[in-house]
């Protein structure tokens, strides 16, 4: 029999949603991505609509449909939390009540309002929600077997859990509860160096190669006490986040010397210096975790999500160190992924389906959003007079592409269906040529429209990555961090700015140095998040590489996210249209037809159009 089943993320950040039919992935979608909001927190009644549309279901003929949290057991966090603080508590009332009891607690109600009738039937699930992170991570892997770790802020009470997938079966054996959190724990760190909370950490992990880890026995010894089997404690006397609305406090501001960075103004040497430190003992408890779970656990596979798996530098020095034989990350391991997670716990736990594993994992590149046919995009392109060249064979644009690329042209490429994570594989991505040593401060400022220090990923050809990089394997969804292969590196000491005694650094000088004969993706430490492109899962994109390789005797290019900072990864044609007419961008590649920037009549634009995105 047949199951037709709908997950649910949504009411705290990255809301989405995903369908699983008999357990196959048919769609996973971010709501952000339809209503351009970045990390969009709302009901994701818009990417619902296009999971049920895409596959031609009513909402009727769902065999269920799973949130990926349950409200009262954050409940229950949420009272308890009040309850130590006592007559203080009145910051955390301020800050939470209107959004747990309004909302969270009511989800039967919303997801009843929004689907209609079907959820009077009763078929509305709730799952705990580092279940619908393990679920995530464990069901679509290719391991018939694998230890499991999930790492977060919070899930209702849990922020570290441990457990194992076989075969049907999911167990998670430990936690660390809150408030006790390396996830939170990092985002401190993110907060008081100027950037935002559950969307600037990556930020942090791209500024520690830029400083000295002089702050990690601070940390160590005051904020986080790590036992060898990788379990920790947070000192709460220097946190904000358990009982008011800031996560820092004074005590935490004099450990550092200072108040938090004001986000915009300049970074110093004292927030590189807490970045390479933060990111160094985040490494290290994590290897002790790994350990520990080995040793209990015995696979040779793990399988990761949560937020903190995000952290590919993490993930990198983990697969060196050769704990595991293979890892396995979810896309989309922050709280987006808690939607496909959700709908394929009950799929293998209640409805007890039969988990079938082959040797490759069932995410399917994770292309899992929309695609648009050429026909509705050129309409959209007369609307606009939009000059355009129609190309009938894709070899050839790829040819005539690579060119353009050879040539320095920045490229925005829409082609296919939208990524599902926070990750632009080749769907919904801007491209040029990593060989270029001014592009990824040009792509950062001119293009992007953010801070000059930020790293873009290399895409390479999956079966050319060893000869570049110190990585063997694969990497297709831009999760794991490797370096630059000797023979391609060329001399440069970061020591030298790192051991500087001003507070302030000049860090686009840092930048634009020529690190390797691939300097736009080689970021000052040697290393680079790599992406590795294979025929079976991104042809296109492996057909467009493979041109660029045979013009070039390069099998990389740049691949960076198809938006400006601030907005969501493009949707649409639409929306790549408008990124590309708003930036320097070259070219412009919609399907298999080709736009020149030169070419395209005056772009009338809304005025003051970058405040229309929140600044990450």
């Amino acid at each position: 029999m047949s199951t037709k089943i709908l997950g649910i993320s949504g009411l705290y950040h990255d809301s989405s949603a995903a369908l699983c039919i008999d357990g196959e992935i048919i769609s996973a979608v971010q709501e952000e991505r339809f209503t351009r909001v970045k990390h969009d927190v709302s009901f994701p009644i818009n990417a619902i609509d296009y999971c049920l549309t895409h596959a031609g279901i009513l909402p009727d003929f769902l065999d269920a449909v799973v949130y990926y949290d349950n409200p009262f057991l954050t409940l229950d966090r949420w009272l308890h939390n009040i309850t130590i603080i006592g007559d203080n508590c009145s910051e955390i009332i301020e800050r939470d009540f209107n959004s747990l009891f309004s909302e969270k607690l009511w989800i039967n109600k919303i997801t009843e309002n929004n689907l209609g009738m079907f959820c009077k039937t009763g078929k509305l699930l709730v799952t705990k929600h580092h279940i619908a992170h393990a679920s995530s991570a464990f069901y679509p892997s290719p391991f018939e077997r694998a230890a499991i770790i999930i790492a977060d802020g919070v899930g209702e009470w849990a922020t570290t859990s441990i457990g194992i997938g076989d075969g049907n079966d999911i167990k998670l054996l430990k936690h660390i509860n809150y408030p006790h959190s390396l996830g939170l724990l990092y985002s401190a760190m993110t907060y008081f160096c100027g950037f935002k909370v559950n969307f600037g950490e990556y930020k942090l992990m791209g500024l520690a190669p830029y400083g000295v880890p002089r702050y990690a026995d601070i940390i160590r010894n005051n904020l986080i006490d790590i036992k060898e089997d990788g379990s920790y404690q947070l000192n709460m006397d220097y946190f904000g986040y358990y009982s008011s609305k800031f996560m820092t406090n004074q005590k935490f501001n004099d450990l550092f010397g200072g108040v938090p960075r004001k986000p915009e103004s300049d970074i110093t040497k004292r927030e590189m210096d807490i970045a390479a430190s933060i990111q160094k003992v985040t490494e290290e408890v994590i290897l002790l975790l790994a350990r520990h779970v080995r040793e209990q656990i015995n696979s040779e596979n793990l399988v990761m999500a949560g937020g903190v798996a995000l952290n590919c530098v993490s993930t990198g020095k983990l697969i060196r160190e050769k704990i595991f034989k293979h890892i396995w990350v979810q896309p989309a391991a922050g709280d987006a992924g808690g939607a496909l997670g959700a709908a394929l716990y009950i799929h293998y736990s209640y409805f007890n389906r039969k988990r079938k594993c082959g040797g490759r994992d069932s995410q399917k590149g994770s292309f899992l959003g929309p695609k648009f046919e050429t026909e509705n995009i050129k309409k959209y392109l007369n609307s606009k007079n939009a000059k355009y060249i129609e190309f009938t064979n894709k070899r050839e644009l790829y040819k005539k592409l690579s060119r353009l690329l050879a040539g320095g042209n920045i490229v925005g490429f829409f082609n296919g269906c939208m990524e599902f994570g926070p990750r632009a594989l080749g769907g919904r991505s801007i491209l040029a040529d990593p060989r270029n040593a001014e592009m990824q401060s040009k792509l950062n400022l001119k293009i992007k429209f953010r801070e000059s220090f930020r790293p873009f990923a290399p895409a390479v050809l999956a079966e050319k990555v060893s000869e570049y990089f110190e990585f063997e394997g694969e990497s297709p969804y831009m999760l794991i961090c490797a370096n630059v292969r000797k023979e391609h590196r060329k001399n440069f000491d970061i020591s030298k700015y790192q051991n500087q005694r001003e507070n302030k650094i000049d860090m686009l000088s840092i930048v634009i140095k020529s690190r390797s004969d691939i300097p736009a993706v080689t970021h000052v430490d040697y290393s680079a998040r790599l992406q590795t492109v294979n025929a079976l899962d991104n042809p296109d994109f492996h057909s467009l590489i493979t041109e660029f390789y045979k013009l070039t005797g390069c099998p990389i290019l740049v691949n960076t996210s198809f938006n400006v900072r601030g907005e969501p990864i493009v949707c649409t044609p639409e929306d790549a249209f408008r990124c590309f007419m708003r930036t320097d961008m070259d070219v412009l590649i919609l399907e298999n037809l080709l736009l020149y920037k030169t070419e395209q009549p005056i772009f009338k634009d809304e005025e003051n159009w970058r405040n229309k995105y929140e600044l990450d």
